[in-house]
């Protein structure tokens, strides 16, 4: 058997949700906050105690997935070159949305509202296409880019793959089953830099745990982010 782990990015600047006001203080557009750079360190450790190495490391081509993934990696002494897979990127929230606001993005339970009658219109295909890529467009690239891991995860093999919660929640549902329709309500509760761990054998893919995030957590909350 071969093993997934599908870990979220860790906390990012609100540029990379679109906000036109606001100002990166980090060096890459989009990139980690000081707090996303952590996740990604505490989330790299908690993995190199599991297993000794990472045979494949991928993530899709957003800022804030590359720099999750060069995180994790640092605490392995031993590691495979990363490589990019777009398949893996995050939906395009702003072409879906239009740029939301710093402020906006700040007040987490109007926002997730929002965006969940958003995804949910995106979904049943009242989204104009011109807007964004259309769901099924999404949903078929998202299940290539599973697949192709699901390839590379072959006997004795541990693949590591850093993503964002829509995409990797999307690729559980398809797995799983869950209708379309209900995957935002998996996304919307998806932590930054969790942890979902994936087993590939002879009979498919077993999901063994999904948004694994107590490593990040403490009776004061931590480092635990949703966003």
């Amino acid at each position: 058997m071969g093993s997934l782990y599908l870990v979220r990015h860790g906390q990012a600047h609100a540029s990379a949700y679109g906000a036109a006001d606001h100002i990166d203080d980090g060096p890459i557009s989009g990139g980690l906050t000081a707090t996303g750079q952590m996740q990604a360190q505490v989330t790299g450790t908690v993995l190199s105690g599991l297993i000794p190495r990472f045979t494949t490391a991928v993530s899709g081509g957003l800022a804030r997935q590359q720099q999750t993934l060069a995180g994790v990696l640092d605490a392995f002494a031993e590691r495979p070159d990363a490589s990019i897979d777009e398949g893996w990127d995050e939906y395009d929230l702003a072409g879906l949305m239009g740029a939301p606001t710093t402020a906006q993005l700040a007040d987490g339970r109007s926002f997730q509202q929002s965006l969940d009658a958003v995804l949910g219109a995106w979904v049943r295909g009242e989204v104009a296409e011109s807007a964004a890529e259309s769901f099924d467009a999404y949903a078929r690239r998202v299940a290539r880019a599973g697949q192709r891991a699901v390839e590379s995860a072959g006997s004795g093999r541990n693949v590591l793959v850093v993503s964002s919660a829509g995409s990797i929640t999307l690729w559980l549902a398809q797995q799983l089953g869950v209708p379309a329709q209900h995957w935002p309500q998996l996304a919307a509760s998806m932590m930054n830099a969790s942890i979902t761990r994936v087993i590939v054998g002879r009979q498919g893919v077993t999901v063994l745990s999904v948004n694994e995030h107590l490593h990040l957590s403490d009776r004061d909350g931590g480092i635990t982010t949703f966003r």
